[in-house]
């Protein structure tokens, strides 16, 4: 029997408001099988969750979203502050 698991995969996307905020994209062909994306998405203008599991960032020239839950965020423990008494 198989057991169906959550996929581990993450997809993303990156929409611009033009291709100018495009900074370059490059598909390798040779024995590296990676690519690189590198843009601007402009000034933050807001992030967070829709629907919970979508992470979106929106710019000022567009937005990237990440298939990413709420609860698979970790946030840094915070520091207990300590005060002279």
């Amino acid at each position: 029997m198989i057991e169906n698991k959550p996929s581990r995969e993450r997809f993303f996307s990156v929409e611009l408001k033009s291709k100018a905020n495009l900074k370059s994209v490059s598909l390798t062909n040779g024995s590296r099988d990676n690519a690189l994306i590198e843009g601007t998405i402009g000034e933050l203008k807001s992030c967070g969750f829709a629907e919970g599991v979508i992470f979106e960032v929106v710019g000022s020239m567009g937005v990237l979203r990440v298939d990413l839950h709420e609860n698979e965020i970790k946030l840094p423990a915070k520091k207990e502050v300590k005060s002279d008494e």
